[in-house]
């Protein structure tokens, strides 16, 4: 009794399947990651506040600064890029992180600020702040939300 699927017939579209997954993965993978992860500086300025410098060279931005006026930086100067989740950073603490597809969403509690990267804009303390190279964005103890920032709460299921 013959066989309904030949022996050649089976490796060949094993061959054929195994190929397009590798295709389409080395794709997808292609796409995740051809922007490029936010860089961001913690470090502090000539007066000692604390200060965060962004980056993200396939948005056309750098040199974007955000300073705590009236905060010390609490670690030395270091640089974070996020390519990767939960990375540690120096200064404030990560509260959320979306990078499925890079540059992604990263927002953090930066001394009781709360910002938020995004590739379409900026937010500080839940104001949008449009995205420009070589900007100054000032904080200030007296512009602090009132409850501090937190992650979001997990959906129930």
């Amino acid at each position: 009794m013959r066989s309904s699927f030949p022996a050649k017939t089976v490796v060949i579209v094993f061959g054929v399947v195994t190929a397009l997954y590798f295709v389409a993965f080395h794709g997808i993978e292609h796409l995740r990651a051809r922007k490029g992860p936010w860089e961001v500086a913690f470090g502090g300025d000539s007066a000692g506040n604390a200060t965060l410098t962004e980056s993200q060279p396939a948005l056309g931005l750098s040199g974007v600064r955000i300073v705590a006026r009236g905060e010390r930086a609490t670690n030395v100067p270091a640089t974070v890029r996020f390519d990767q989740v939960q990375r540690p950073v120096p200064d404030g603490r990560v509260i959320y992180e979306d990078l499925t597809f890079l540059p992604g969403v990263v927002t953090f509690d930066f001394h009781g600020h709360e910002i938020e990267l995004l590739p379409r804009s900026l937010i500080v303390n839940k104001r949008l702040v449009p995205w420009q190279s070589g900007a100054t964005v000032e904080l200030w103890p007296t512009n602090k939300p009132a409850e501090p920032p937190q992650p979001p709460k997990p959906r129930k299921r």
